[in-house]
């Protein structure tokens, strides 16, 4: 836990397209005010809610001035901010206005009980890793992104399955006939690869993770890779194939295409209560609801 005050410019990032955030944003944004704090807005937040009381800048400008981000919003706001946050190391703060949440820790019941002391200092802090990743066509990269969930290379609902060529730090692994190959981060271990039957991999863990979608063969099995490999995914057949970085879509893929994936340099750091327990936030969300026994903490 640190308990040390550190934050002065507090910003505030909503859901997209979700007026609804509108009440309770401005409410945070009034209780934050009261107690100390400069307050910025996204500037498509800002925009959304009709707020001309705080100033409206955009993400890189966040980056520059704020000491932390506060999100309202589902683990698909969190995503989205955190990849352009993360190469200015701002410190999120996630609460739920979504479904799942399994990044957005904070319910918006308890937002304001939650937050305020955490901007005071009282805080438990956690580093998320990213992946980056290009496409390769013919030696030359013609697209560039990082993921903080995972990176996803998949069939169109339309076509029949893809054959893959997987290299791992330039050794060959497999020609995997399929429907696709997740590549995903220990927070993407509990999105789109543990629907597919991947492992979850604890957030403090570097490596990334390997997830086969509906393989021909049932042998091809998921794999966890070190934080420093480099992974290579060839396109040896099949149309109308994919790739998407944190379900951010790149469509006009080509036979021979290479996606070239590693772990960034950058990381996300998450910012939770004090107490938070990762295991808990497991329970809950996947219903793990066991009770435990007298021997155990119930926490």
């Amino acid at each position: 836990m640190e308990t040390r005050t550190q934050f002065k410019t507090v910003a505030l990032v909503g859901r997209y397209n979700t007026p609804a955030v509108r009440e309770p944003l401005l409410a945070l944004a009034s209780c934050i005010v009261k107690r100390g704090f400069d307050v910025v807005f996204e500037a498509e937040t800002a925009v959304m809610i009709n707020s001309t009381d705080y100033p409206a800048v955009t993400p890189s400008e966040i980056g520059e001035r704020a000491d932390v981000a506060v999100v309202l919003g589902g683990d698909g706001t969190m995503l989205g901010i955190g990849r352009q946050l993360a190469p200015y190391k701002t410190p999120l703060i996630g609460i739920n206005h979504g479904r799942l949440g399994f990044i957005t820790d904070i319910p918006i019941s308890e937002m304001q009980s939650l937050v305020l002391p955490m901007l005071e200092g009282s805080f438990e802090r956690e580093e998320r890793s990213l992946l980056e990743a290009r496409i390769v066509r013919e030696g030359v990269s013609i697209c560039e992104a990082v993921a903080l969930n995972d990176v996803v290379v998949n069939r169109s609902g339309f076509s029949g399955m893809i054959e893959l060529r997987v290299k791992v730090d330039g050794r060959f692994m497999y020609n995997q006939r399929s429907d696709g190959l997740i590549v995903a981060t220990p927070t993407g271990s509990t999105a789109y690869a543990l629907s597919s039957q991947g492992p979850i991999l604890h957030p403090q863990l570097k490596g990334f993770v390997l997830v086969p979608i509906a393989p021909h063969a049932l042998s091809n099995r998921p794999i966890v890779l070190p934080e420093d490999s480099h992974c290579s995914i060839q396109i040896v057949s099949g149309r109308d194939v994919n790739v998407n970085f944190d379900m951010q879509s790149f469509t006009a893929l080509q036979l021979n295409d290479t996606i070239e994936v590693q772990r960034s340099r950058y990381t996300v750091p998450f910012l939770h209560p004090v107490g938070y327990s990762y295991f808990a936030t497991l329970r809950n969300k996947m219903h793990w609801h066991e009770h435990p026994s007298h021997e155990d903490d119930p926490t």
